[in-house]
């Protein structure tokens, strides 16, 4: 059974038992403490928390999740991959444990040919609580799971919460019986490998208090409603319905990794057992492939861009990793085209979204595996340079600091550096990379940890919105009356704020557009009797609840008082040319440049706007000027602008577009801008016809990361004044060149040709007096030692003359005798120095580095090089002289 026939059938059957089918939410959550939904329930956390009531008793879901905290397990094991499905049923105080029981083991249980997965009920364990007596009674009264098979576990695995108060319950487990291949008898108890488990049920029936650790935390007594969330793992009942070993080898993985075997020669499966815990090294890596395109995919079809922070991080490892494994088998050539659309060809079955966005998802991907091909290129070169350093100073160990540096500043990998390094003959001080290592992670932890602390207080917004949502009049009103339900001041809720301070202020009304969609917050006042508060920033901290960070200009004002919020009318008309003008550029786009270009990412604000898209190249100026002239003619056509609500599937029926990385709920609001050649899903403010937008000139266009793009423009009266001050530039320098504006081009390029004229001519001089300096040198010559040694220092100097003119008088002074010429330079005030040195001076152990190091070392600097020719510098100009007398004692030593 193909796993997108699975995921069906789930969905399928619990819809048919009165579920909602609620479609995945994107990998990007809203939830500010994670980075990715890593769990089927995320999406319905606040139902679960009480933070809103969930529109359905019963839902059904078939969820994407990603997990990245054991990343670097991958493929070592068969249980660790970082992109999964969970298939879920959830209850919001309508069924409990009978029904969630009863539902799990007829699904499983029903024969296929009846719509059911048709596992043997002989094969099933189940595990409970061990205090939850109703549980173990409704397994043996709605199945016919025998009681030797139900096994009483404690709360470590039994029991669930969310790490911190609030709900939690005791859960129950379901277990397929591998086989007596896969471990001993004695049910999961004895060994988790052969007993999987496939199924967890949670009963949340209890309010917990305080949760020091999985299982010790205190209950407060029971939820007033009792709900249920399981999971089943959709990889892991797929590798059993489909009589394979691991979550690798199912329909949606496996095509992947036998590409990459056929790709690279290697064959799959030389590993021993069913655990992979002693992996073949090839197992490991095709492995690693096939899990990092599929979650690479998925990524980059809900909005992810490589990045080197956050989830752009996450992506850009994973890409990499599965580029460096290929590479580790021995593929040299650009593997992804090859790889990602096999991917792709196995999950659009389940996700049709996937082909027709496949050409933006390929040109993210293939841009990112060509940049990180040039980071091996140059990571290869600066690793040759720590390699050579290290044998100059006599080691034979590469130190971990470089390893990681190389690894940290360069996205080189620590395997290559070992692989290289090796073949160099060198180790490498692994220890002090993994110390280091340690160290990042400990700092990525205390920073997540903060980040999440920073959200403490969100309990306060918690009580505010439990007394009732925001009657939110932005896309209506500019003005609105209403009354103070809270003041909010460093985190906690006061009764008063007073003139002079700045806090949070919560109305039961308000007209204010709080940030999202890539808008910024509304400017405005809001009028109390007998004060004023200036409006700084409107935010959504919990959905419902709509916040204004205000500052008391006049007061003070207390809960409770009658209120007037007034949006600023002009910031008001400027937000939404800007952002109606981001759709207007996002289709001209589009419409240039093909389907493919799709919006990754926006910001607007009153006269300005920029947008992310996905491509690999800049644009021509030809193609700049054709998406502005386009752009310019939608305004002038003066297109109806609508916005309209329905549904999520209604709206994709349209063709609607959707904002990666926004989060939608199941109404969605589809503005439309001249009908189809702008149709998105959006929630912010806009004019009603084009012609509002005003003038639109584009400013620049640039590159933000791998695939990415980003082009800005202004709008309306700030377009207006970027073109007057274009225009008075081109006037100054119309004056300057004394040439008609017509003319400058033509003019500036023959002034500009001619100082490239001059400059040729500046430098053959320049070098001509270089020559004959480096012939004088010789002059200076002196015996070392047994050495010739030509010491001296170059006013004015660079290091480019420097190199010159020590090769020259090098090759003046011949073969016969050693040589050393070292020669100081100081120009821009910063001293270099430069040392070259012949055969027959290395041959009596002069080395150009270690000398060039030593005169360096005398400018409180440092440097390096070859034997024969090493550079330096440092940053006292004035100890040139003892740079020089220092490089003469060390020939003398």
């Amino acid at each position: 059974m193909e796993t997108a026939e699975i995921r069906r059938r789930w969905l399928a059957f619990f819809e048919a038992k009165g579920h909602t089918v609620i479609p995945s939410a994107p990998l990007i959550h809203e939830d500010p403490t994670l980075l990715f939904v890593n769990a089927g329930m995320v999406p319905f956390k606040p139902y679960f928390l009480g933070q809103e009531t969930a529109p359905w008793d019963r839902a059904t879901s078939v969820q994407k999740c990603v997990r990245t905290g054991d990343i670097d397990e991958v493929g070592k094991t068969s249980r660790h991959g970082t992109f999964f499905q969970m298939n879920g049923n959830f209850s919001f105080g309508d069924y409990f444990k009978r029904e969630a029981i009863a539902f799990a083991w007829a699904l499983l249980t029903t024969p296929q040919d009846d719509g059911g997965y048709g596992l043997e009920p002989e094969r099933l364990w189940a595990t409970v609580y061990r205090e939850d007596d109703e549980a173990e009674r409704l397994w043996l009264e709605e199945t016919s799971v025998p009681a030797e098979r139900i096994v009483r576990r404690g709360r470590l695995d039994n029991y669930w919460s969310m790490g911190v108060p609030g709900p939690g319950g005791p859960c129950s487990e379901i277990f397929y019986d591998r086989g007596p291949e896969y471990g001993p008898e004695g049910g999961p108890e004895v060994d988790e490998d052969r007993y999987m488990e496939i199924w967890n049920l949670v009963f949340m029936q209890e309010e917990l208090s305080e949760v020091r650790a999985k299982d010790d935390f205190d209950v407060a007594g029971r939820l007033p409603a009792e709900n249920v969330d399981t999971g089943m793992g959709l990889e892991r009942i797929a590798s059993i319905l489909q009589g394979v070993d691991n979550m690798y080898e199912i329909d949606e993985v496996y095509p992947v990794l036998e590409k990459a075997a056929q790709m690279t020669g290697r064959s799959y499966g030389s590993s021993s057992g069913h655990t992979a815990g002693d992996s073949d090294p090839d197992d490991v890596h095709l492995r690693v492939v096939a899990d990092h395109v599929r979650s690479s995919l998925m990524l980059i079809g809900d909005g992810v861009t490589p990045g080197n922070e956050g989830r752009g991080y996450v992506l850009r490892r994973m890409l990499r990793r599965a580029v460096r494994a290929m590479r580790l088998l021995g593929y040299e050539e650009p593997a992804l085209p090859e790889l990602l659309p096999v991917s792709m060809e196995r999950m659009s079955k389940s996700y049709p979204e996937l082909r027709t966005g496949f050409e933006r998802i390929a040109q993210i991907a293939y841009a990112e595996e060509q940049a990180f091909r040039r980071t091996l290129a140059q990571g290869t070169t600066i690793l040759d340079t720590a390699v050579t350093r290290t044998k100059e100073a006599g080691r034979d160990e590469l130190p971990g600091d470089q390893a990681f540096a190389l690894h940290d500043t360069y996205g080189f990998p620590i395997d290559l550096t070992l692989e290289m390094a090796a073949e160099q003959g060198l180790k490498v001080d692994r220890d002090g990379f993994v110390r280091l290592m340690e160290e990042q992670r400990q700092r990525a932890k205390a920073d997540a940890r903060a980040k999440k602390g920073g959200h403490a207080h969100t309990e306060v917004w918690k009580e505010l919105r439990a007394l009732g949502a925001t009657d939110w009049r932005a896309y209506e009103e500019l003005t609105t009356e209403g009354s103070i339900v809270g003041l909010v001041r460093d985190g906690a809720r006061v009764e008063e704020l007073e003139p002079g301070q700045t806090g949070q202020v919560v109305l039961d009304r308000t007209s204010f557009y709080a940030e999202s969609g890539g808008q910024i917050a509304d400017s405005g006042t809001i009028v109390v009797d007998g004060a004023t508060l200036r409006v700084r920033d409107v935010q959504r901290p919990v959905n419902g609840l709509v916040v204004h960070t205000v500052e008391v200009e006049e007061g003070p004002v207390r809960v409770g008082a009658e209120s007037s919020a007034r949006v600023d009318p002009n910031w008001r008309v400027d937000a939404c040319q800007a952002h109606s003008g981001t759709h207007v550029v996002h289709a001209a786009l589009r419409q240039v440049l093909g389907p493919s270009a799709l919006q990754s990412g926006s910001y607007n604000k009153p006269g300005y706007l920029r947008l992310d898209f996905a491509w690999n190249q800049s644009l021509s100026a030809d193609a700049k000027a054709e998406i502005e002239h386009v752009a310019n003619l939608a305004v002038r056509d003066d297109l109806p602008v609508s916005a309209a609500w329905m549904s999520l599937p209604e709206a994709r029926q349209q063709g609607a577009l959707a904002l990666f990385g926004e989060t939608y709920g199941e109404q969605v609001r589809v503005v439309e801008i001249g009908g189809p050649w702008s149709r998105e899903l959006c929630g912010g403010t806009h004019v009603r016809h084009s012609s509002q937008v005003g003038a639109l000139t584009l400013t620049g266009e640039s590159s933000v990361g791998s695939g990415v793009r980003r082009l800005e423009a202004f709008v309306g009266m700030n377009a207006l004044s970027h073109l007057a001050a274009e225009r008075a530039l081109v006037s100054e320098l119309s004056d300057i060149v004394k040439a008609p504006a017509g003319e400058l081009p033509e003019r500036v390029s023959d002034m500009v040709a001619r100082l490239r004229e001059v400059e040729k001519e500046l430098e053959k001089v320049h070098r001509e007096q270089v020559a004959a300096s480096a012939g004088s040198l010789t002059e200076h010559a002196r015996d070392v030692a047994g050495v010739t040694f030509v010491g001296h220092h170059v006013a004015g100097g660079g290091s480019q003359d420097l190199r010159q003119m020590v090769t020259d008088t090098r090759a003046k002074l011949g073969e016969e005798r050693p040589a050393v010429v070292a020669l100081t330079g100081d120009a821009s005030g910063k001293p270099v120095v430069v040392v070259a040195t012949n055969e027959a001076a290395r041959a009596k152990g002069a080395a150009a580095g270690a000398l060039v190091r030593v005169g360096a070392s005398a400018l409180g600097g440092g440097g390096g090089g070859k034997d024969d020719l090493a550079q330096g510098g440092g940053q006292d100009a004035g100890k040139v002289e003892e740079a020089l007398a220092a490089i003469a004692r060390e020939l003398g030593a």
